[in-house]
């Protein structure tokens, strides 16, 4: 089945509409006129069911419904070395080369291959390490006291699940969406299936670097798709980071990759 969305029309939207009445949501009549009834009545759903309300039946919501599976064409072939060049304009081509198709790559699994997280992923590479490979952070004032060891402003961050010395330096910000924190370590670490608690430093490998990024966008995916179809890049960026650092560089990389990428058929 194709991506459903308001103007669509045809026997399609007579399947999802009489699954939306048979689920208590009306659409009004069974016409197979995908309008303004129909919309609401999928944005209604999508709330109850804790969807993204886009009012688009995409693979997820059809899959709710159980309806047939949605093909989407993937917009992964079109993000090509010359578009990521664009929006690194500062960074070493080589670099972009070698890491771009293991990030692409990680996206696919966790269904983050859509366009909009296709440039989240993107831009927060941007805004984290600018120069497309996944690094640690370095010390500044915002995580090491002055005359104090390193890091030790993390050290007992309880947000960060950190639990005193040793903690702040061991599980310091790495990869290529800086993931920090022993709690951060633990919980993306298993879900990728990485011991990052006893090596933190896998997370500078770039393959795992790339499947952290997407176990992080994936863990916060509702709300960040929610701040994107607002336009407000500002709070798509404090999402990741809980702050805006970085947010210059974040929201340039998702414009201009947004501007360069084609859109999703469907």
């Amino acid at each position: 089945m194709r991506v459903l969305r308001e103007g669509t029309t045809g026997p399609d939207v007579s399947a999802l509409q009489g699954r939306l009445r048979d689920r208590g949501f009306s659409p009004g009549p069974i016409d197979g006129d995908f309008g303004p009834a129909t919309t609401a009545a999928v944005l209604a759903f999508q709330r109850s069911e804790g969807l993204l309300a886009d009012g688009i039946v995409g693979p997820r919501t059809a899959r709710t419904l159980d309806l047939e599976a949605v093909d989407v064409p993937a917009v992964l072939p079109q993000v090509t070395v010359e578009i990521v060049r664009q929006m690194f304009p500062q960074t070493p081509p080589a670099n972009i080369a070698a890491n771009l198709p293991i990030v692409l790559n990680a996206l696919v699994e966790p269904d983050l291959a859509g366009k909009k997280m296709v440039l989240m992923a993107l831009a927060t590479i941007r805004a984290e390490t600018e120069s497309f490979r996944p690094i640690s952070e370095g010390r500044s004032k915002f995580n090491t006291s002055p005359g104090g060891h390193p890091f030790d402003l993390y050290d007992n961050r309880k947000d960060l699940g950190n639990q005193g010395p040793p903690d702040g330096e061991r599980y310091k910000g790495r990869g290529f969406v800086q993931l920090t924190g022993r709690a951060n370590y633990q919980v993306h670490g298993e879900r990728i299936g990485v011991p990052l608690l006893e090596d933190p430093d896998k997370a500078n490998d770039p393959e795992t670097a790339a499947e952290l990024l997407a176990s992080f966008l994936k863990s916060k995916e509702i709300e960040i798709k929610e701040a994107l179809l607002d336009g407000d890049l500002k709070a798509a960026r404090r999402l990741v980071n809980g702050g805006s650092h970085g947010l210059d560089r974040f929201t340039e990389a998702y414009n201009i990759g947004d501007r360069l990428i084609p859109d999703e058929l469907g």
